[in-house]
């Protein structure tokens, strides 16, 4: 885990830092189990307050590993975290799946927590941004909703979110076109809570205010804001089944192939 996700913890603030710096954060298998384990283990922690997620190196993540559309690309694999071991529509963690918990457990924790965000946050890297309560962005990040460059939608718990975030049809734009937006048009959209040029050290001084608060109230708080969203069983339960039917289809793989060979697609008609 630690190879992959660091921790610590000073006066009731997590400092959780993503330290695959020379793969700009990416998503492989160890790096999913190991944000899984991390929720996990800051929903028990004694004290804590609040939560600074962020990314070593050039980037917050990159997204998903490209080791994982190469696996797609030679032999059909379905490229996902854990393969054909693991079943997207099994609810495994509670409402989710097991990349959805990537994800949707930094909106279960019990305290706030704030993403701070370099360089890029693309596909599977903006959906995890999207499972802090808020977003600071660095004045040059940037930000796409990446799965249809793969023949894939959101599926990490990124729509039951974006829903309550997002006006409808710019939400449908970005999602179709997987179209890269500045940090400040992600503030005109409302994907970022605030543009700065030192988006870390502007997360920790409002961390530090969170902890002064009573934690009894925030953490009431957030559970009261957590139950304003959409119904988020549904919702995920639909990603999960959406992305199933398209993974491993024959225009996903030739989607991945395109990419892979830098060359335009040839979809067949559905």
């Amino acid at each position: 885990m630690d190879d992959r996700v660091s921790v610590s913890i000073s006066e009731g603030a997590a400092d959780v830092r993503l330290v695959r710096a020379d793969k700009m954060n990416a998503l492989d298998i160890p790096m999913f189990e190991a944000l899984v384990a991390t929720t996990e283990r800051l929903a028990g922690q004694k004290g804590l307050r609040a939560v600074v997620l962020s990314g070593e190196g050039p980037a917050f993540c990159a997204g998903l590993d490209m080791g994982r559309f190469a696996a797609m690309k030679e032999s059909g694999g379905s490229g996902i975290a854990g393969g054909k071991e693991r079943d997207l529509a099994a609810r495994s963690h509670g409402l989710a799946n097991f990349p959805q918990a990537a994800v949707w457990g930094w909106r279960q924790l019990p305290v706030p927590v704030i993403a701070a965000v370099h360089g890029v946050a693309f596909g599977g890297g903006f959906q995890l941004a999207l499972g802090a309560d808020m977003r600071f962005l660095s004045v040059d990040a940037r930000m796409s909703i990446m799965e249809i460059k793969w023949g894939l939608v959101p599926d990490m718990a990124g729509t039951p979110i974006l829903a309550s975030l997002v006006r409808d049809d710019i939400l449908r734009e970005l999602t179709y076109t997987g179209r890269i937006f500045s940090a400040q048009e992600a503030a005109g959209y409302g994907l970022a809570t605030r543009v700065c040029d030192d988006p870390r050290a502007a997360a920790f001084e409002l961390a530090r205010e969170i902890a002064g608060r009573s934690p009894g109230a925030i953490r009431a708080a957030k559970r009261l804001l957590n139950n304003l969203s959409v119904d988020p069983a549904a919702a995920l339960l639909a990603e999960s089944m959406e992305q199933m039917k398209l993974m491993g289809s024959p225009n996903q793989l030739e989607a991945v192939r395109a990419n892979i060979e830098k060359r335009p697609p040839h979809f067949a008609d559905v």
